[in-house]
């Protein structure tokens, strides 16, 4: 039997992952099945140890290898199929995730209203006010069906086939609102419907048009892309004073310590948070506590 293809199975089932990660487990564990000097059934902690300390010298890389073979393991053992788990003890590379880039809220502002200057204005208008508002990922925005607007909400179903309700400030509900008026495809279940094979919009069409509105915003548009407008929302509700909860519950992240780096992003408005609010913060200058 192949305990890999079950397990990929397993994954699909239960966890409803996608179909861009099963196939990234299934590379990284028939590589590490071929690589072990007695296949992944039979691999000592040792082995997988040695393999993964004989991968490229790329933590990202050899974090992602050590996450299948984890996960693997773990599945076998829940089932039964074997009686010690290899990666119980597996050492990890730390690995370093570099701070999300994001633009001020004066270039957003740009970046909207140079959206009434191209083609389809009013549909990149309300992408990026949906984007901003809600901190969709560019899957969700381009995959968004007309079904998940609640009136000033949206149904949002993410990763892992989790759902999630993320509000809508009055500004992107009516920039939603004149896009949907005027939408040619009625017929079509996506708020941004496309001639194409999936019948919406496409990510790499998204971040095409969105690229040039930067230009016409006078912004480089190497710093804009889809996810650094989700970035930029985050990091503004963090600055704003949002619970980091509740912008882990908007973006739809797992762990809290994925929403976590945002803290690290702004240390200057969160030091002037400080003075201004903190009750010793008048007392002495941030320059004299130093």
């Amino acid at each position: 039997m192949n305990y890999i293809d079950v397990f990929l199975e397993a994954l699909s089932a239960e966890k409803g992952r996608s179909a861009k990660t099963l196939d990234s487990y299934s590379a990284d564990l028939r590589a590490a099945d071929a690589a072990l000097p007695n296949g992944l059934m039979s691999a000592t902690a040792d082995d997988v140890q040695n393999y993964l300390a004989s991968l490229p010298d790329k933590a990202s890389s050899i974090a992602r290898h050590a996450s299948a073979l984890r996960g693997f393991y773990k599945f076998l053992m829940l089932e039964k199929i074997i009686t010690e788990n290899p990666t119980a003890n597996l050492e990890l590379p730390k690995r370093s995730r570099p701070l999300p880039k994001f633009l001020t809220v004066d270039e957003i502002e740009l970046l909207i209203s140079s959206a009434g200057d191209i083609k389809n204005s009013v549909r990149l208008r309300a992408m990026i006010e949906l984007v901003y508002a809600s901190g969709l990922r560019v899957s969700e925005l381009c995959e968004l069906p007309v079904t998940a607007i609640l009136g000033d909400k949206l149904l949002i179903h993410g990763k892992g086939a989790k759902e999630r309700i993320v509000p809508m400030h009055a500004g992107a509900v009516a920039a939603l609102n004149k896009w949907l008026a005027m939408r040619d495809d009625e017929k079509s279940k996506y708020v941004f419907p496309s001639g194409g094979a999936s019948g919406h919009i496409t990510r790499d069409g998204f971040f095409k048009i969105l690229k040039k509105c930067a230009v016409l915003a006078g912004i480089d548009p190497h710093r804009v892309s889809p996810h650094v407008l989700r970035h930029s929302f985050a990091s503004h509700l963090l600055a704003g004073g949002a619970n980091l909860r509740a912008i882990q519950t908007m973006l739809g992240h797992e762990d809290i310590s994925t929403t976590q780096i945002y803290t690290h992003v702004m240390p200057e408005q969160l030091r002037e948070t400080v003075v201004a609010h903190h009750p010793l913060g008048h007392a002495k200058s941030m320059d004299d506590i130093k």
